[in-house]
């Protein structure tokens, strides 16, 4: 079977099943994916796709004719199977790697055939008017002929989870999202199905094989809106896999998720935590944020400064936090006392009044020593919280930087944000039209580490009663 590869490892067998959207690469996982690297790079046709950037994943199993109820063994025999996201050098069908769960892409099948009618009726209508009769029913027949096709082709999907059970993609996305969000997303996004995650576990569904871990890498160079490292391990994307995932996990034994273990929590106990207050009034509180601990409630069930304010510091309902930081950033964080004091505050935000100092260590060497960065962002949609480029229609994001120390292949810079956009000093330093050099241990844009190297040392800003001009300090940890 040329899709099922030999793996030769005394590497221990992970006691569960990879959590797919927050992991640590297994050691099996690793060995499985250097394996796929030599295979693509030694063939020329999938060497040159893959340079200009391509996921891949690799699923370690051990064949089985029963399901997934009989005890492992480390004598057990180990295969791994591998696969692409999307297309590889135009095909979706490459011997060596799992097949697609469907194939869309055969030129006489009913998909590829309606794409040709509509791509015709789209020809006819570049060459008539927009207000004349025939253009406006084209139109609405093209819309309707889109939409059949993209629900046809979407129950074509049907997924197995461990149980052996079947849903087509309509069926997962209508179970497992809310009324509300079914009404903004009836349909799953375009290409949900053929990420590198879903394939594997489908093969390995259909023909028994007992899943033990699984992990994703990119290849090649990094696109131009998103941030990808070669070698690099990445979870599973959220906007299309998360509900996949979610049922054909169902019947497999899976690690926790780690992002729900609060380390600050643990021994010391929730009612113990006390906030590093840099300074106070009766109007204001300025805490120095320990990196590892969200500014505000997530969806996991952590620990969050706001959580600690409410518990032990906040006298009336007034209180709120003036902006935010994220988990893995230390630093400054502005917290206020009474509603005058917040929409004062927040008018100077809005002006771009506030002047904010970060530190940070990069996990390379730049060559420019200062400079302007000017890179759009907005969210990316599929994949959430991740942040993209988008010079078109992302919001103004702009960052001054002067390098202060290079030493053993690590930069320190000082960054200084003209804007506060989400994930702004991690893009600007991580993206290629940026510094090109990620953030010391920023698991989204570079490399986890023991955190992220980020601190927000100093802030400037007018105190919204006193009108005193104040300038806050607090060094960074590195």
């Amino acid at each position: 079977m040329k899709v099922l590869h030999p793996l030769h490892s005394l590497a221990e067998r992970p006691q569960k099943f990879t959590y797919p959207f927050c992991y640590e690469p297994h050691p099996l996982c690793i060995e499985a994916s250097k394996k796929v690297r030599h295979y693509v790079l030694s063939h020329e046709a999938l060497r040159q796709d893959a340079e200009n950037g391509k996921m891949f994943g690799v699923l370690v199993v051990e064949p089985s004719a029963t399901r997934y109820s009989e005890p492992r063994t480390q004598n057990s025999e180990l295969f791994f199977l591998a696969a692409y996201s999307g297309l590889l050098a135009g095909k979706n069908n490459w011997s060596w790697f799992v097949p697609p769960v469907f194939d869309a892409q055969q030129p006489d099948g009913h998909f590829k055939q309606t794409e040709h009618i509509i791509s015709a009726m789209n020809m006819v209508i570049d060459t008539l008017e927009p207000d004349e009769r025939l253009s406006i029913e084209l139109r609405e027949r093209r819309k309707l002929m889109s939409e059949d096709l993209q629900r046809w082709l979407f129950q074509q999907y049907r997924m197995l989870n461990a149980h052996g059970e079947e849903r087509d993609l309509i069926d997962i996305w209508h179970d497992y999202h809310s009324v509300k969000v079914r009404r903004r997303f009836p349909y799953p996004p375009g290409g949900a199905g053929d990420c590198c995650a879903p394939k594997l576990l489908q093969y390995a569904y259909q023909l028994g094989f007992k899943p033990l871990c699984m992990a994703e890498f990119w290849m090649g160079n990094s696109p131009k809106a998103e941030i990808r490292q070669d070698g690099q391990f990445y979870p599973s994307c959220r906007g299309k896999c998360l509900p996949i995932l979610t049922w054909m996990l169902k019947g497999l034994d899976v690690e926790e998720n780690p992002q729900e273990y609060d380390p600050l929590l643990y021994p010391i106990g929730r009612a113990q935590v006390k906030l590093d207050i840099v300074y106070e009034d009766q109007w204001l509180m300025v805490i120095n944020k320990p990196s590892g601990l969200l500014s505000v409630p997530g969806r996991e069930s952590r620990l969050s400064v706001w959580s600690v304010v409410r518990q032990h510091y906040a006298e009336t309902e007034e209180w709120a936090l003036a902006h935010r930081l994220d988990m893995g950033t230390s630093g400054l964080l502005i917290i206020v006392k009474t509603s005058d004091a917040y929409n004062l505050l927040q008018a100077q935000f809005a002006n771009r009044q506030v002047k904010k100092t970060y530190i940070a260590l990069l996990d390379g060497v730049i060559q420019q020593r200062q400079g302007t960065i000017d890179l759009p962002l907005r969210a990316d949609p599929l994949d959430r919280p991740r942040q993209i480029v988008d010079e078109e229609s992302g919001k103004p994001a702009v960052t001054d930087y002067e390098v202060l120390e290079v030493k053993d292949g690590i930069t320190r810079v000082e960054l200084h944000p003209h804007t506060g956009r989400t994930h702004q000093l991690r893009v600007h330093c991580a993206h290629q039209k940026g510094l090109g050099t990620p953030i010391l241990g920023d698991d989204l844009y570079g490399k986890k580490g023991d955190r992220l190297y980020l601190h927000a040392q100093e802030i400037t800003f007018c105190h919204p009663i006193t009108r005193e001009q104040m300038t806050l300090h607090a060094e960074a940890p590195f």
